[in-house]
């Protein structure tokens, strides 16, 4: 067990050297214990990781190391022979060159640290040059730093893996230091998380001297994620040591107690509208925090519509054109706004001290996340930071209380460290042999020194290295899916160039939908119909997803970037948009924009509901609700599964509230029916919400179960993930999915070649044909198993769901009512909703809930 943290000097003297603590003491500020303790770990010569809150210093902690280390060497030799070469031998290496790679999960993040690292290192006349590279990076830069490399390099985890996927990157790596990690919690519970560590097991080969410095929020488990920072030896777990920031003030997080009727369902929170627009008028800068895209640009509308005080506020996004969203971030910066609409695109990132509140729309569906947000209020650790919950309807207040309760314990859930995918893998292997030639025992050996591979099997790493060279059994006839080639000597190297080209190209784990570029013209509509060819040029607003503009015809209108727009044409990748008027426009979906209820956050509101006393708590609206359900049905205990049937018009509904977030909810919604279809219940459909199933069909459910015909024992057996689920695979569109995101990270189908993207459309047929094909002849394929791999914590969530059915074992509950209960309500909300956005949608949604609560409450 690595110690929590270090023993730190009485004196920072004896570890800072004279012109740092001349420049501390200018700034009116003493250097933190925590930032001393990563400086006496570096001169331990060891690798640690620092648990720090916001606003505690953690990016100045992670490079003093190397702003010391250098600014010592620098008065050490002369300036003029830093980048000279010496021979170790067989090869040579730089005498200076690069001391320090820092790795960002966002572009903005390192642009904004360098700016930030400069302000040091100018003040105190340090000879140290700091640059940045990005996709965004000009060419020229790239290859002038790849020969004369500054003494830190800022970059993201997709660059990393170029460089290393260059013939010189033993030469340019031979001279690296350290490495700093920021952000780690939010890098190493992805697929770009995998990939970094096998970046980082290239690394410790290329330079054993390197150590590395993780910066993190807390998290759940810091031993494993200490884990990542250091090789792994063979069959043994160590992990490097800890550094624990203390001091922090403890948030103050209250949720809204609205003195509007509280929703029973919807996202929206437009009945709290007033309320949060009172917020951003009392406080000097707000942060509104929304879970999807979608509902940033709708909630940017309505604010806009209400702002009667021409209060300064704006949207920022991960869809909006990149100038826009950094003339938002400066304009935050400088402190000229009152109000930002964001999403998790704001979660990470630009230290902002003005910001004073952060209010979170909906629920956080996790407590960590939520901290991370409430963490971009108040950069400063002696003060709390503040944050209001606006909950959107009545299950999310006990959400918002759970989490509440959850940040005054500290109680963290962050998911453990993940087991590496094999198509990132695929990925890495192609990578390697684009560089350096390698044989399997030493490629395997290296792989095995990141934490998330530390158990990978030798079969499974012979399978992925096969795939990459033929495709697999199924696919070896076909030249295209051979990558890789092994010379004389055993060696594996690229087929050819192309492929080492086709790499770069499509280097990376972010998996997005087709994107096309919207751009604003002058309307071409002369009030009927369209005249005359669009204008081609135009200011570019953004991007959005090809799906949603396929179903747009042309004068259709819709939310983006804060206003409302026209389609007016698409031409290639380009939409061409006019401004209109519109009161009732479209909002763009996204692919991929919600959140799924934390496991551990779901358990605390199963316990919520369980304890009565905690029912004090909550507002009196729900509260009233809740004692309602208890006097109709019941309220579902801890572990226990409640199961309520009964009839309301021609048809009979089954709810079931396992409280297992929505994609565990939407595979056991498809499941049931797909059993109950074979017992002859007759269902016609399912809805699945965050917290609750409801099935409806044809069969009445109450007098099945009454009279023995339906066994919900038998019904929620485990054993519906063996051949039920089978079934279900063959025909998921779910799983296609899955298994497309594999495919384009292991490279087997490209999306982009050359100067040519692929459709959506050619992709999707590409991956489908071999996705059929891999089941028919090799269902044990890499990329079958790593789709299987990614449903069980993605899109289908299999892993919760066995959790949940193990769970409920012996503890389901049924009752049979003769109408809908209180606590059914919202979930019966969701069934035939139509995709009506905006006062509208209100409206529809508030018609129902009248109808359905007065059937509830009689």
């Amino acid at each position: 067990m690595p110690p929590r943290i270090l023993k730190i000097p009485a004196e920072p003297a004896t570890l800072l050297p004279d012109r740092f603590n001349a420049w501390f003491a200018g700034r009116g500020w003493s250097p933190r214990e925590h930032q001393l303790a990563l400086l006496e770990k570096a001169r331990e010569d060891a690798s640690a990781l620092l648990i720090a809150p916001t606003g505690a210093g953690k990016t100045l902690a992670g490079f003093l190391p190397t702003l010391v280390e250098l600014s010592t060497q620098a008065l050490e030799r002369d300036a003029g022979a830093r980048q000279s070469l010496v021979s170790t031998g067989r090869t040579v290496q730089r005498a200076g060159g690069l001391h320090t790679l820092y790795i960002s999960p966002l572009k903005a993040l390192a642009v904004d640290i360098a700016r930030n690292l400069e302000r040091p290192i100018a003040e105190m006349g340090l000879p140290i040059k700091v640059e940045t590279r990005t996709g965004d990076t000009p060419v020229s830069r790239r290859q002038r730093q790849r020969r004369y490399p500054p003494d830190v390099l800022l970059t993201t985890p997709e660059q990393l893996a170029l460089l290393l996927s260059s013939d010189d990157a033993p030469f340019l790596f031979s001279s690296l230091k350290r490495i700093v990690l920021d952000e780690l919690h939010a890098l190493v519970t992805s697929k770009r998380g995998d990939l970094l560590s096998l970046g980082l097991a290239r690394l410790w080969r290329l330079a054993p001297q390197m150590r590395a410095i993780g910066l993190s929020a807390t998290v759940a488990e810091p031993d494993q994620l200490a884990r990542f920072l250091v090789p792994q030896p063979d069959g043994k777990e160590v992990a490097a040591d800890i550094v624990i920031a203390g001091g922090a003030a403890p948030p103050l997080v209250e949720m809204l107690d609205t003195r509007e009727r509280l929703p029973w369902a919807g996202h929206g929170a437009r009945h709290a509208l007033a309320e949060v627009y009172e917020l951003i008028k009392q406080n000097k800068t707000t942060l509104v925090f929304v879970n999807t895209r979608s509902q940033a640009e709708m909630l940017f509308q309505d604010l806009w519509r209400m702002n009667d005080d021409g209060l300064a506020i704006a949207l920022h996004h991960g869809s909006l054109d990149v100038a826009q969203r950094r003339k938002v971030e400066d304009a935050m910066s400088a402190g000229r706004l009152r109000g930002v609409v964001c999403t998790s695109s704001l979660d990470l990132g630009v230290d902002w001290g003005d910001v004073d509140l952060v209010v979170n729309i909906g629920a956080p569906k996790g407590s960590s996340r939520l901290m991370q947000r409430i963490g971009r209020a108040n950069h400063r650790l002696d003060e709390a930071s503040r944050a209001v919950l606006v909950p959107a309807n009545r299950f999310e207040v006990l959400e918002c209380r759970a989490a509440i309760d959850a940040i005054a314990e500290n109680a963290q859930d962050t998911p453990p460290l993940r087991t590496g995918a094999l198509d990132v893998l695929a990925q890495h292997v192609l990578g390697r042999a684009c560089g350096e030639p390698f044989f399997n025992d030493d490629l395997y050996d290296e792989v095995r020194s990141a934490a998330p591979y530390a158990g990978l099997a030798r079969g499974d790493f012979d399978d992925v290295v096969d795939f990459v060279a033929t495709g697999g059994y199924a696919l070896k006839t076909y030249e295209r899916f051979a990558r890789i080639r092994q010379d004389k000597q055993g060696r594996w190297r690229v087929a050819n160039p192309k492929v080492r080209q086709s790499y770069r190209l499509n280097v990376g784990t972010i998996v997005e939908e087709p994107m096309l570029k919207v751009r604003l013209v002058r309307s071409r509509s002369t009030g009927s119909g369209s005249t005359g060819a669009i204008a081609r040029g135009g200011r570019v607003l953004g991007e959005i997803e090809e799906y949603f503009i396929e179903g747009l015809t042309a004068g259709d209108t819709f939310v983006f970037g804060g206003e409302v727009v026209r389609y007016e044409a698409l031409a290639e990748d380009q939409v061409y948009v006019s401004r209109a008027n519109d009161k009732d426009p479209k909002v763009p979906s996204y692919m991929g924009g919600k959140f799924p209820l934390s496991t551990y956050l779901a358990e605390r509101v199963r316990r919520l509901l369980d304890d009565r006393r905690a029912w004090n708590g909550l507002p009196e609206q729900v509260r009233d609700w809740l004692s309602l359900q208890k006097d109709v049905s019941r309220v579902p205990g801890v572990r226990e599964l409640l199961i309520e049937t009964f009839p309301r018009g021609s048809k009979h509904y089954l709810i079931c509230y396992p409280f297992e977030g929505r994609l565990a909810h939407q595979t056991l919604g498809m499941l049931l029916t797909r059993r109950l279809e074979r017992g002859r219940a007759r269902p016609l459909g399912f809805v699945a919400n965050e917290y609750a199933v409801a099935i409806w069909g044809l069969g009445d459910a109450s007098f099945m179960i009454r009279n023995g015909e339906l066994d919900l024992d038998a019904l929620f057996n485990p054993d519906m993930l063996g051949d039920d689920l089978e079934a279900w695979l063959a025909e998921s569109a779910l799983m296609k999915r899955t298994f497309r995101n594999c495919a384009l990270i292991s490279g087997l189908i490209e999306r982009r070649f050359t100067s040519e993207d692929k459709s959506r459309r050619q992709v999707l047929f590409s991956t489908d044909l071999v996705y059929d094909v891999l089941r028919k002849h090799q269902a044990d394929h890499v990329l079958l198993r790593a789709a299987r791999a990614d449903a069980a914590t993605g899109l289908l969530d299999l892993r919760r769901l066995g959790g949940m059915l193990a769970r409920i074992q012996g503890r389901i509950t049924h009752r049979e009512l003769d109408h809908v209960s209180p606590l059914a309500v919202p979930v019966m909300l969701e069934i035939g909703r139509e995709s009506v956005y905006g006062e509208a949608a209100d409206e529809l949604l508030a018609e129902a809930a009248d109808e359905l609560v007065k059937e509830a409450m009689s």
